[in-house]
């Protein structure tokens, strides 16, 4: 009897794993049952139990716990060194702790990646590839940049919080998802310069159920990361789809600087695509002078901050990481919001 619960508790984290492992095979076959059961289900409940508890504490509990995950792996090794802890066992509780991580992941978030994509969930019909669409809805963009502009020196942030939640409320039955799904408490990097050399300016914690975002962030860039980290915590998994309801949540807001912030950021996406047109500079031209000038120094500013080594390291530790949970394109996925946009353009025909 004793060997058999000894069995078992070696064994039960491998044997969750496995299983997790092999219904995620069978999810990805199946993204109606995903959305029903799972991210319109099962999931709003996970994440109303977790972010009630997250929400208390005004720091990031994820951060802590990867702290705390790292300071036990290093106290280990040290102990190892000093054979005060035996090798086996403690490779033993690693990969344990690894597989119930994993388990963990899926389990409280992770199983919407399987989900079906926005265009299949909302009913859109998906354009083809058209150049006048494109520019288009870029002139769109411009305009709308330009007729939006704020400066945008230090944003109100419980105001913003607030205006972005209300456009959530509003847009919920748009983006088909479970409105409220728990509560948003946006918590700032214990890490934040570490992040700021990475390249990353928010991420979503789903183990505890937080929105991060980077204290280093621009005011002019902070309501539209702060839609797309709360999109994630709906359970919108792809990248380009979190930025296109991010878009969509600031550009149907009655304020200014959600709208600025929206359209300026999009905006990005859309030259950067533009680039390799003729006629790119033109565009470039019909920017208010003072547009152009919040998009260099953007520009400058994150430059500045990152390192390039450091940047491109954790840029394919995310490429790889997507493509293991079905984002095809990678890190890629993030300038896809430009196609997504045009869909949202083309069936409300608001361009």
């Amino acid at each position: 009897m004793k060997i058999q619960k000894k069995i078992i508790s070696v064994s039960w984290p491998f044997i969750t794993a496995l299983l997790v492992f092999l219904s995620l095979k069978i999810a990805v076959r199946h993204p109606g049952f995903i959305e029903t059961y799972y991210s319109r289900g099962f999931y709003p409940f996970i994440a109303r139990c977790f972010s009630s508890v997250s929400r208390l504490y005004s720091f990031s509990l994820w951060d802590v716990f990867w702290i705390m995950i790292l300071w036990l792996i290093l106290s280990g090794i040290i102990l190892i060194l000093f054979k005060k802890v035996n090798i086996g066992k403690f490779i033993l509780r690693i990969l344990q702790t690894l597989a119930i991580l994993y388990s963990l992941f899926y389990i409280a978030w992770g199983y919407n990646y399987f989900r079906p994509g926005i265009e299949k969930r909302i009913g859109w019909i998906k354009p083809d590839s058209d150049t006048n669409l494109f520019r288009s809805v870029l002139d769109t963009l411009i305009a709308e940049s330009n007729s939006n502009y704020v400066s945008i020196s230090f944003p109100e942030y419980l105001k913003i919080d607030s205006l972005i939640e209300e456009s959530y409320k509003k847009n919920c039955s748009r983006l088909k998802i479970s409105y409220p799904n728990g509560s948003r408490r946006p918590k700032t990097m214990i890490l934040s310069s570490i992040y700021s050399k990475l390249g990353v300016s928010g991420y979503f914690g789903p183990f505890f159920n937080e929105i991060h975002v980077d204290s280093y962030v621009l005011p002019v860039d902070y309501p539209f990361l702060l839609g797309h980290e709360k999109a994630h915590q709906f359970g919108i998994t792809s990248e380009a789809e979190a930025n296109l309801s991010s878009y969509i949540i600031c550009v149907t807001s009655g304020d200014r600087r959600l709208r600025y912030s929206g359209y300026q950021t999009l905006l990005l996406y859309f030259l950067r695509d533009a680039s390799h047109m003729k006629d790119y500079h033109d565009f470039l031209n019909k920017l208010d002078a003072r547009v152009l000038a919040d998009i260099r120094f953007r520009q400058k500013y994150y430059q500045r901050l990152e390192s390039n080594f450091l940047s491109d390291l954790q840029s394919k530790a995310n490429d790889t990481y997507l493509k293991v949970n079905h984002i095809e394109k990678g890190v890629m996925n993030y300038n896809q919001v430009v196609s997504l946009v045009l869909s949202w353009y083309y069936n409300s025909k608001n361009y």
